[in-house]
Protein backbone atom coordinates (compact mmCIF):
# COMPACT_ATOMS: atom_id res chain seq x y z
CA UNK A 1 0.00 0.00 0.00
CA UNK A 2 1.06 3.42 -0.89
CA UNK A 3 2.12 5.50 2.21
CA UNK A 4 1.76 8.33 -0.42
CA UNK A 5 -1.41 7.57 -1.55
CA UNK A 6 -2.24 7.77 2.82
CA UNK A 7 -0.81 11.05 3.05
CA UNK A 8 -3.04 13.02 0.15
CA UNK A 9 -6.03 11.45 2.05
CA UNK A 10 -4.69 12.72 5.18
CA UNK A 11 -3.86 16.18 3.70
CA UNK A 12 -7.23 16.93 2.80
CA UNK A 13 -8.58 16.06 6.10
CA UNK A 14 -6.59 18.04 7.73
CA UNK A 15 -8.80 21.58 6.83
CA UNK A 16 -12.23 19.30 7.46
CA UNK A 17 -10.69 17.78 11.54
CA UNK A 18 -8.56 20.87 13.30
CA UNK A 19 -6.60 17.92 15.20
CA UNK A 20 -3.77 16.14 14.49
CA UNK A 21 -4.23 12.74 12.54
CA UNK A 22 -2.26 10.42 11.38
CA UNK A 23 -2.05 6.84 10.16
CA UNK A 24 0.71 4.35 12.29
CA UNK A 25 1.88 0.55 10.54
CA UNK A 26 2.30 -2.42 13.03
CA UNK A 27 5.60 -1.71 14.28
CA UNK A 28 4.12 2.18 15.76
CA UNK A 29 5.73 3.89 12.89
CA UNK A 30 3.80 6.87 12.25
CA UNK A 31 3.76 6.24 8.19
CA UNK A 32 1.38 9.52 7.62
CA UNK A 33 0.63 12.71 9.68
CA UNK A 34 -1.36 16.13 9.32
CA UNK A 35 1.64 17.16 11.08
CA UNK A 36 4.78 16.54 8.49
CA UNK A 37 7.73 16.65 11.05
CA UNK A 38 6.22 13.53 13.04
CA UNK A 39 6.32 11.24 9.96
CA UNK A 40 9.05 8.55 11.07
CA UNK A 41 8.18 8.71 14.81
CA UNK A 42 7.60 5.38 16.29
CA UNK A 43 5.45 4.70 19.90
CA UNK A 44 5.71 0.70 19.28
CA UNK A 45 4.00 0.39 22.98
CA UNK A 46 0.97 2.55 21.44
CA UNK A 47 0.96 0.24 18.60
CA UNK A 48 0.78 -3.29 20.80
CA UNK A 49 -1.73 -2.00 22.84
CA UNK A 50 -3.80 -0.19 19.91
CA UNK A 51 -3.39 -3.36 17.98
CA UNK A 52 -4.19 -6.21 20.74
CA UNK A 53 -7.02 -4.44 22.29
CA UNK A 54 -8.57 -3.59 18.62
CA UNK A 55 -11.21 -1.43 17.62
CA UNK A 56 -11.42 1.62 19.24
CA UNK A 57 -8.60 2.39 21.88
CA UNK A 58 -7.85 5.54 24.16
CA UNK A 59 -3.51 5.87 24.78
CA UNK A 60 -2.14 8.71 26.86
CA UNK A 61 -4.16 11.84 24.95
CA UNK A 62 -4.91 9.79 21.37
CA UNK A 63 -7.75 7.65 20.16
CA UNK A 64 -6.55 5.03 18.24
CA UNK A 65 -8.77 2.86 15.51
CA UNK A 66 -7.66 0.07 13.61
CA UNK A 67 -8.25 -1.02 9.90
CA UNK A 68 -7.08 -3.11 7.15
CA UNK A 69 -7.36 -7.48 7.04
CA UNK A 70 -10.34 -8.26 9.54
CA UNK A 71 -7.82 -11.27 11.22
CA UNK A 72 -4.94 -9.52 11.10
CA UNK A 73 -5.36 -5.25 11.02
CA UNK A 74 -2.25 -3.74 9.39
CA UNK A 75 -2.65 0.17 10.16
CA UNK A 76 -4.36 2.64 12.60
CA UNK A 77 -5.38 5.93 12.25
CA UNK A 78 -4.73 8.36 15.50
CA UNK A 79 -6.76 11.36 16.35
CA UNK A 80 -5.09 13.86 19.39
CA UNK A 81 -8.18 13.46 21.58
CA UNK A 82 -10.55 11.29 24.05
CA UNK A 83 -13.50 12.80 23.86
CA UNK A 84 -16.49 11.67 21.96
CA UNK A 85 -15.63 13.71 18.90
CA UNK A 86 -12.43 11.93 18.58
CA UNK A 87 -13.89 8.59 18.64
CA UNK A 88 -16.29 9.67 15.71
CA UNK A 89 -13.43 11.59 13.76
CA UNK A 90 -11.78 8.09 13.98
CA UNK A 91 -14.68 6.14 13.35
CA UNK A 92 -15.13 7.66 10.18
CA UNK A 93 -11.47 7.98 9.18
CA UNK A 94 -10.67 4.11 9.38
CA UNK A 95 -13.70 3.33 7.18
CA UNK A 96 -12.31 6.12 4.28
CA UNK A 97 -9.31 4.42 5.20
CA UNK A 98 -9.81 1.12 4.91
CA UNK A 99 -12.01 1.77 1.35
CA UNK A 100 -9.74 3.39 0.05
CA UNK A 101 -6.72 0.62 1.31
CA UNK A 102 -9.19 -2.32 -0.56
CA UNK A 103 -9.86 -0.48 -3.61
CA UNK A 104 -5.87 0.13 -4.10
CA UNK A 105 -5.82 -3.56 -3.24
CA UNK A 106 -8.49 -4.73 -5.72
CA UNK A 107 -6.36 -2.64 -8.30
CA UNK A 108 -2.63 -3.48 -7.12
CA UNK A 109 -2.02 -6.26 -4.92
CA UNK A 110 -1.25 -9.34 -6.29
CA UNK A 111 -2.38 -11.49 -3.51
CA UNK A 112 -5.95 -10.31 -3.83
CA UNK A 113 -5.76 -11.07 -7.52
CA UNK A 114 -4.80 -14.55 -7.27
CA UNK A 115 -7.42 -15.20 -5.20
CA UNK A 116 -9.74 -14.22 -7.16
CA UNK A 117 -8.53 -16.32 -9.59
CA UNK A 118 -8.51 -19.67 -7.37
CA UNK A 119 -11.56 -18.87 -6.74
CA UNK A 120 -13.13 -18.59 -9.91
CA UNK A 121 -13.93 -14.40 -9.31
CA UNK A 122 -12.46 -12.91 -12.51
CA UNK A 123 -13.58 -13.67 -15.89
CA UNK A 124 -11.29 -15.86 -17.92
CA UNK A 125 -10.53 -13.07 -20.34
CA UNK A 126 -9.64 -10.57 -17.31
CA UNK A 127 -7.53 -12.76 -16.30
CA UNK A 128 -4.55 -12.46 -18.81
CA UNK A 129 -5.06 -8.39 -18.53
CA UNK A 130 -4.59 -8.33 -14.97
CA UNK A 131 -1.53 -10.38 -15.00
CA UNK A 132 0.07 -8.46 -17.51
CA UNK A 133 -0.86 -5.26 -15.97
CA UNK A 134 0.52 -6.48 -12.29
CA UNK A 135 3.62 -7.75 -14.56
CA UNK A 136 3.14 -11.95 -13.76
CA UNK A 137 5.07 -14.38 -15.49
CA UNK A 138 2.54 -16.90 -16.84
CA UNK A 139 5.15 -19.43 -18.27
CA UNK A 140 5.82 -20.14 -14.55
CA UNK A 141 5.09 -23.40 -13.14
CA UNK A 142 2.70 -22.96 -9.96
CA UNK A 143 0.69 -25.53 -7.45
CA UNK A 144 -1.54 -24.86 -4.79
CA UNK A 145 -1.51 -26.34 -1.33
CA UNK A 146 -4.51 -26.21 0.80
CA UNK A 147 -3.87 -26.23 4.45
CA UNK A 148 -6.74 -26.97 6.83
CA UNK A 149 -6.79 -26.67 10.72
CA UNK A 150 -9.91 -28.30 11.98
CA UNK A 151 -9.61 -26.05 15.12
CA UNK A 152 -9.96 -23.05 13.08
CA UNK A 153 -7.05 -20.91 11.93
CA UNK A 154 -5.95 -17.48 13.85
CA UNK A 155 -3.81 -14.44 12.58
CA UNK A 156 -0.64 -16.89 14.19
CA UNK A 157 -1.81 -19.57 11.89
CA UNK A 158 -1.42 -17.36 8.62
CA UNK A 159 2.18 -15.39 10.26
CA UNK A 160 3.74 -18.67 10.54
CA UNK A 161 2.56 -19.90 6.89
CA UNK A 162 4.05 -16.42 5.90
CA UNK A 163 7.05 -16.09 7.49
CA UNK A 164 7.78 -20.17 5.60
CA UNK A 165 7.40 -18.29 2.47
CA UNK A 166 8.65 -14.31 2.60
CA UNK A 167 8.17 -13.51 -0.98
CA UNK A 168 5.58 -12.01 -1.34
CA UNK A 169 6.42 -11.67 -4.97
CA UNK A 170 6.66 -15.36 -6.02
CA UNK A 171 3.98 -17.11 -3.22
CA UNK A 172 1.21 -16.18 -1.89
CA UNK A 173 -0.30 -17.11 1.33
CA UNK A 174 -4.35 -16.78 1.17
CA UNK A 175 -7.02 -17.06 4.17
CA UNK A 176 -9.39 -18.78 2.11
CA UNK A 177 -11.88 -19.33 5.30
CA UNK A 178 -11.91 -20.12 9.37
CA UNK A 179 -10.23 -22.81 8.73
CA UNK A 180 -8.02 -23.07 5.20
CA UNK A 181 -5.68 -21.29 4.22
CA UNK A 182 -4.45 -21.65 0.50
CA UNK A 183 -0.49 -21.24 -0.72
CA UNK A 184 0.40 -20.74 -4.06
CA UNK A 185 3.71 -21.73 -4.86
CA UNK A 186 6.22 -20.68 -7.30
CA UNK A 187 8.37 -24.16 -8.16
CA UNK A 188 10.69 -25.19 -10.58
CA UNK A 189 9.49 -26.77 -13.84
CA UNK A 190 9.34 -30.69 -14.03
CA UNK A 191 9.81 -30.90 -9.92
CA UNK A 192 8.80 -34.37 -8.48
CA UNK A 193 5.43 -34.51 -6.60
CA UNK A 194 7.84 -36.49 -3.47
CA UNK A 195 9.70 -32.99 -3.42
CA UNK A 196 6.09 -30.91 -3.15
CA UNK A 197 5.24 -33.80 -0.33
CA UNK A 198 7.77 -32.88 1.36
CA UNK A 199 7.72 -29.30 1.44
CA UNK A 200 4.11 -29.53 2.58
CA UNK A 201 5.01 -32.02 5.79
CA UNK A 202 7.27 -29.38 6.23
CA UNK A 203 4.90 -26.79 6.90
CA UNK A 204 2.61 -29.32 8.93
CA UNK A 205 5.75 -29.55 11.51
CA UNK A 206 6.60 -25.93 11.66
CA UNK A 207 2.47 -25.73 12.40
CA UNK A 208 3.07 -28.53 15.42
CA UNK A 209 6.07 -27.30 16.69
CA UNK A 210 5.69 -23.65 17.14
CA UNK A 211 1.65 -23.32 17.61
CA UNK A 212 0.97 -27.28 18.53
CA UNK A 213 -1.17 -27.24 16.14
CA UNK A 214 -2.53 -30.38 13.59
CA UNK A 215 -2.72 -29.38 10.00
CA UNK A 216 -4.16 -31.74 6.96
CA UNK A 217 -2.45 -30.12 3.53
CA UNK A 218 -4.06 -30.98 0.37
CA UNK A 219 -2.10 -30.76 -2.47
CA UNK A 220 -3.23 -29.76 -6.58
CA UNK A 221 -1.32 -30.93 -9.50
CA UNK A 222 1.29 -28.37 -11.13
CA UNK A 223 0.51 -26.32 -13.78
CA UNK A 224 1.50 -23.78 -15.93
CA UNK A 225 0.49 -19.75 -16.31
CA UNK A 226 -2.43 -17.54 -14.34
CA UNK A 227 -5.62 -19.57 -15.85
CA UNK A 228 -5.20 -23.14 -14.68
CA UNK A 229 -4.65 -22.53 -10.45
CA UNK A 230 -8.22 -22.32 -10.18
CA UNK A 231 -7.84 -25.76 -11.32
CA UNK A 232 -5.10 -26.66 -9.05
CA UNK A 233 -6.99 -25.00 -5.86
CA UNK A 234 -9.88 -27.62 -6.88
CA UNK A 235 -7.85 -30.36 -6.78
CA UNK A 236 -6.64 -29.56 -3.62
CA UNK A 237 -9.93 -29.16 -1.73
CA UNK A 238 -10.89 -32.64 -3.56
CA UNK A 239 -7.64 -34.33 -2.03
CA UNK A 240 -8.56 -33.12 1.19
CA UNK A 241 -12.35 -34.64 1.20
CA UNK A 242 -11.28 -37.49 -0.56
CA UNK A 243 -8.42 -38.06 1.88
CA UNK A 244 -11.14 -37.49 4.88
CA UNK A 245 -12.81 -40.52 3.24
CA UNK A 246 -10.33 -43.24 2.26
CA UNK A 247 -7.28 -42.04 3.96
CA UNK A 248 -8.26 -40.61 7.38
CA UNK A 249 -4.91 -41.45 8.87
CA UNK A 250 -2.99 -39.64 6.34
CA UNK A 251 -2.27 -35.73 6.67
CA UNK A 252 -0.50 -34.69 3.85
CA UNK A 253 -2.87 -35.75 0.37
CA UNK A 254 -1.76 -35.01 -2.81
CA UNK A 255 -4.18 -35.49 -5.60
CA UNK A 256 -1.88 -37.87 -7.99
CA UNK A 257 -1.72 -40.20 -5.71
CA UNK A 258 -5.50 -40.19 -5.03
CA UNK A 259 -6.05 -43.20 -7.66
CA UNK A 260 -9.40 -45.17 -8.04
CA UNK A 261 -10.53 -42.78 -4.83
CA UNK A 262 -11.01 -40.18 -7.14
CA UNK A 263 -13.16 -41.77 -9.52
CA UNK A 264 -15.11 -43.12 -6.60
CA UNK A 265 -15.78 -39.57 -4.95
CA UNK A 266 -16.92 -37.86 -8.57
CA UNK A 267 -19.55 -41.08 -8.81
CA UNK A 268 -23.05 -40.02 -8.27
CA UNK A 269 -24.60 -41.92 -4.95
CA UNK A 270 -27.38 -43.70 -6.86
CA UNK A 271 -24.47 -45.59 -9.14
CA UNK A 272 -22.55 -46.44 -6.42
CA UNK A 273 -25.86 -47.98 -4.24
CA UNK A 274 -26.58 -49.54 -7.34
CA UNK A 275 -23.08 -51.00 -7.58
CA UNK A 276 -23.15 -52.46 -4.17
CA UNK A 277 -26.61 -54.17 -4.66
CA UNK A 278 -25.42 -55.81 -7.84
CA UNK A 279 -21.83 -57.23 -5.97
CA UNK A 280 -23.21 -58.01 -3.23
CA UNK A 281 -26.23 -60.39 -5.00
CA UNK A 282 -26.15 -63.13 -1.77
CA UNK A 283 -25.13 -61.32 0.98
CA UNK A 284 -24.82 -57.67 2.51
CA UNK A 285 -21.45 -56.64 3.12
CA UNK A 286 -22.76 -55.31 6.59
CA UNK A 287 -22.84 -58.84 7.62
CA UNK A 288 -19.51 -58.93 7.47
CA UNK A 289 -18.02 -58.88 11.10
CA UNK A 290 -14.87 -56.29 12.06
CA UNK A 291 -12.96 -59.23 12.30
CA UNK A 292 -13.48 -60.50 8.70
CA UNK A 293 -13.20 -57.00 7.37
CA UNK A 294 -10.05 -56.53 9.14
CA UNK A 295 -8.49 -60.13 7.78
CA UNK A 296 -9.72 -58.92 4.32
CA UNK A 297 -7.75 -55.47 4.66
CA UNK A 298 -4.45 -57.23 5.82
CA UNK A 299 -5.12 -60.21 3.18
CA UNK A 300 -4.88 -57.01 0.16
CA UNK A 301 -2.01 -55.09 2.03
CA UNK A 302 0.14 -58.35 1.52
CA UNK A 303 -1.22 -58.67 -2.33
CA UNK A 304 -3.47 -61.51 -1.76
CA UNK A 305 -0.51 -63.95 -0.29
CA UNK A 306 -2.05 -66.43 1.99
CA UNK A 307 1.03 -67.43 4.03
CA UNK A 308 2.68 -64.08 4.41
CA UNK A 309 -1.11 -62.85 5.43
CA UNK A 310 -1.41 -65.64 7.91
CA UNK A 311 1.94 -64.91 9.39
CA UNK A 312 1.13 -61.15 9.76
CA UNK A 313 -2.43 -61.60 11.55
CA UNK A 314 -0.50 -64.56 13.62
CA UNK A 315 -3.03 -67.31 13.27
CA UNK A 316 -2.56 -71.25 11.28
CA UNK A 317 -2.69 -70.64 7.27
CA UNK A 318 -5.54 -72.87 7.38
CA UNK A 319 -7.26 -70.72 9.47
CA UNK A 320 -7.41 -67.85 7.05
CA UNK A 321 -8.13 -69.64 4.31
CA UNK A 322 -11.59 -70.97 6.74
CA UNK A 323 -12.16 -67.19 6.61
CA UNK A 324 -11.97 -66.69 3.09
CA UNK A 325 -14.26 -69.20 2.48
CA UNK A 326 -16.85 -67.76 4.72
CA UNK A 327 -16.49 -64.67 3.11
CA UNK A 328 -16.92 -66.43 -0.37
CA UNK A 329 -20.14 -68.32 1.22
CA UNK A 330 -21.36 -64.76 2.46
CA UNK A 331 -20.31 -62.74 -0.61
CA UNK A 332 -20.28 -64.89 -3.62
CA UNK A 333 -16.58 -63.54 -4.07
CA UNK A 334 -13.40 -65.51 -4.06
CA UNK A 335 -11.17 -62.75 -2.75
CA UNK A 336 -7.90 -65.45 -3.95
CA UNK A 337 -9.27 -65.01 -7.75
CA UNK A 338 -7.47 -61.57 -8.62
CA UNK A 339 -10.96 -60.52 -10.56
CA UNK A 340 -13.21 -61.16 -7.52
CA UNK A 341 -10.43 -59.22 -5.22
CA UNK A 342 -10.16 -55.85 -7.46
CA UNK A 343 -14.39 -56.03 -7.42
CA UNK A 344 -14.55 -56.67 -3.52
CA UNK A 345 -11.93 -53.82 -2.93
CA UNK A 346 -13.46 -51.02 -5.18
CA UNK A 347 -16.94 -52.02 -3.18
CA UNK A 348 -15.30 -51.52 -0.05
CA UNK A 349 -14.47 -48.24 -1.19
CA UNK A 350 -17.52 -47.25 -2.46
CA UNK A 351 -19.19 -48.44 1.09
CA UNK A 352 -16.65 -45.77 2.99
CA UNK A 353 -17.62 -43.22 0.31
CA UNK A 354 -21.50 -43.89 0.70
CA UNK A 355 -21.10 -43.82 4.68
CA UNK A 356 -19.31 -40.67 4.74
CA UNK A 357 -21.23 -38.76 2.23
CA UNK A 358 -18.56 -36.40 1.99
CA UNK A 359 -18.95 -32.49 0.52
CA UNK A 360 -18.09 -32.15 -3.12
CA UNK A 361 -16.85 -29.04 -5.02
Amino acid sequence: MSNRLFQGVIHQMRGAIDRTIGIIDETGTIISCSELGKIGEVNSAAATKAFSEGETTVIEGVTYKTFGNQIHPEYAVFIDGEDELAGKYADLSAVTLNNLKQFFDEKYDRGIFIKNVILDNILPGDIYLKARELRFNNETSRVVLLIRVPDQTDASTFDVIQNLFPDKTKDFVININETDIALVKDVKNGIASKDIEKLARSIADSLNTELYTHAIIGIGTTVVGIKDLAKSFKEAQVSLEVGKVFDTEKTIVSYESLGIARLIYQLPTTLCEMFLHEVFKIGSIDSLDHETLFTIQRFFENNLNVSETSRKLFVHRNTLVYRLEKIKKITGLDLREFDDAIVFKVALMVKKYLDANPVKY
